[in-house]
Order: structure tokens, then C-alpha cells, then sequence
């Protein structure tokens, strides 16, 4: 047996006994890396008044997730059930409302509320489902313009808006930490020279402040409110938690976050802290845009 044929058959031996992984599509775990499951995150929510689902913007199984919980829960909760999201701002409220209630059509909704490019995909069936369901649902971002506002002046610019203006974004004096780890990350990104100013953190905290009043504001005790917003405004249990807690360190506040990894099978340690639960994704998920 020639030195060839010994190696052909020994790589076709090897593909015989060659077998493919599982792949799944997410794993979850709790905040300090030990296994859990869709149950228990189910189960531990409805012990809380409000839960924080942090997202990856572009991850499709985030956003299939959320509408599973969300129906989930309705079904527990009922009437007690409310949404709001970071997706839609404050000045859009009552084009929302008008939407839900059928006032006006769906084309319309669409066409003038300041909706996300992947609104279609991602965020419709969330409003969609809300208005089957008669489900409130709050706009709690501040208008992008006023965020835009403090990136480039500081807080003190806002004292300038008219109160209708004041109307769509957090009571004044904000509160504000620059120490907090996420506000001070900020500052110490390199290679994003357009974000180096102190006012960078002071923007970022703006909208959590907001989304934290539209929140708090709406929240009704007994009942269950469930945020949608990008993993990094509850992360650590900072930007809206820590401004939720500002005002009643009381709250019952569950946390979710989302983050890719290139493998599920267990939580990587840096992630650890990030929140109650972890939805863990692939690094190669499709994205949604």
C-alpha cells in the first residue's frame, strides 16, 4: 500500500467519524454565568414592577424574545401590563395613542412618527401586539434634538426651552454623576474624537433621565411595566436604573441584557454583572439592518 492510498483512507476515515455541533440560536444565563431558562425569566418578572429588556438594536433573536415575553406576560397580567420603549419619543405620545386607540391609520402612524429604520422588522409587532391587546404604550425617549441640545452646550441649554419643550424631556436640575462607570467610559473612548467633550456623558444621561421620568411617571403600583431599550442605558443597573432608583430606591427592577459571543456555551466572565439575566447570541446572528 502505496504512502497515498494510506492517507486517502485515512481522511475518509476521518470524515466518517466527523460530526457536527449543535448551533443554537441564543443561550441564557443569570448575571453571574450559571445556566437558566426562558421559565425562569418569565417567573422572576412577574415578581417585579418594572423590567428593563436590554437590546442589541440589530439582533433579531433580542427582538423575537421580547415579543415572546411580552405575550407571556399578557397573559398573567392582563390589564396590569403596560410597554414603553426608548424607540419612540416623547413628542410622538400622542401619535401613538391616537394609533392604538384607531383613531387614525396605520399609514399615517407610519408615516409621520419618527420610526427607526428597522421599526418594520423589529419594533411593529411589539406596537402591533399592544394595540390587539389594548396594552398603553410609552413613548419615554427625549426628542433627539434636545438630546443634540446638551451634546453641544450642557444641561444649562435646556432652561432656554419653552415649557411645552420642558414637557417632553426630565424635570429640571437633572441629576447627574459623571462618576457613574458608564458616563466615565465615555470620555475615555479612543478613536472618537467627536465624542470627547464632558458633554458627551451629560447627553447619554439626558435620555436616561428621561426614559427613567416617562417610566416612573406612567408606572401604575400593582402593575407590570416592561421597557424595551438599548443594553447599554441599564447595563450594570446604571443610566435609567440608577435614575429610576433616584426616585424610589423601593422599585422592584429586573434587568435584562443582550450581548454576541462567539461561543454560547457559557457566559464569558467580562459579561458577568451586566444584568439579572443574559441573553446570549452568537456573534454570527443575522442582523436586522
Amino acid at each position: 500500500m502505496t504512502k497515498g492510498t494510506l492517507l486517502l483512507i485515512l481522511y475518509f476515515f476521518s470524515l466518517s467519524n466527523f460530526s457536527f455541533a449543535d448551533k443554537p440560536a441564543y443561550r441564557l444565563f443569570t448575571g453571574n454565568g450559571v445556566p437558566a431558562n426562558y421559565s425562569q425569566i418569565a417567573e422572576t418578572a412577574l415578581n417585579h414592577d418594572i423590567v428593563m429588556f436590554g437590546e442589541l438594536h440589530n439582533n433579531p433573536i433580542t427582538h423575537w424574545l421580547q415579543l415572546e415575553l411580552t405575550r407571556d406576560l399578557h397573559v398573567k397580567r392582563k390589564d396590569h401590563l403596560m410597554l414603553g420603549a426608548e424607540m419612540f419619543e416623547a413628542d410622538n405620545q400622542l401619535l401613538l395613542d391616537e394609533y392604538l386607540e384607531g383613531t387614525i391609520a396605520q399609514r399615517n402612524f407610519e408615516a409621520e412618527a419618527k420610526l427607526w429604520n428597522n421599526y418594520q422588522t423589529d419594533y411593529k409587532p411589539l406596537v402591533e401586539f399592544a394595540r390587539e391587546n389594548e396594552i398603553a404604550f410609552i413613548a419615554t425617549n427625549i426628542p433627539r434634538r434636545y438630546a443634540a441640545l446638551v451634546h453641544r452646550h450642557g444641561f444649562e441649554a435646556l432652561e432656554e426651552l419653552s415649557p411645552q419643550a420642558k414637557g417632553y424631556i426630565a424635570p429640571l436640575p437633572v441629576p447627574f454623576d459623571p462618576d457613574l462607570p458608564a458616563y466615565r467610559a465615555m470620555l475615555e473612548m479612543e478613536g472618537m474624537p467627536a465624542h470627547g467633550s464632558e458633554n458627551f456623558p451629560k447627553a447619554q444621561a439626558i435620555k436616561d433621565a428621561t426614559m427613567a421620568h416617562f417610566i416612573y411617571d406612567n408606572f401604575q403600583r400593582g402593575g407590570l411595566f416592561i421597557h424595551f431599550n438599548g443594553a447599554y442605558h441599564s447595563n450594570n443597573r446604571e443610566g435609567i436604573v440608577w435614575y429610576l432608583r433616584e426616585k424610589d430606591e423601593k422599585l422592584r427592577i429586573m434587568t435584562i441584557s443582550t450581548v454576541e459571543q462567539d461561543d454560547v456555551s457559557e457566559l464569558r466572565e467580562t459579561h458577568h454583572g451586566l444584568a439579572d439575566f443574559i441573553l446570549v447570541v452568537p456573534s454570527t446572528m443575522t442582523k436586522t439592518y
